[in-house]
């Protein structure tokens, strides 16, 4: 059995995830996420004065630099 656990071992995702989520997820500290965000390094919305990741492209981010 392996140790990392594949996709279908993890709950799914939500659409929007926190900045602070995202970094948990990333393996990043809860001020390089922001950061990042605030560069444009990670890919947010904005909705009701708050900023959210989007889910799918920042998986489809990781991906590609995993590729």
């Amino acid at each position: 059995m392996s140790a990392t656990p594949s996709t279908t071992d993890r709950a799914p995702l939500p659409a929007l995830l926190s900045v602070p989520r995202a970094a948990e997820l990333l393996g990043i500290s809860r001020a390089s996420a922001y950061r990042y965000a605030a560069a444009g390094e990670l890919p947010t919305r904005r909705l009701g004065g708050r900023v959210y990741v989007v889910t799918s492209r920042l998986l489809a981010m990781v991906e590609g630099v995993a590729a």
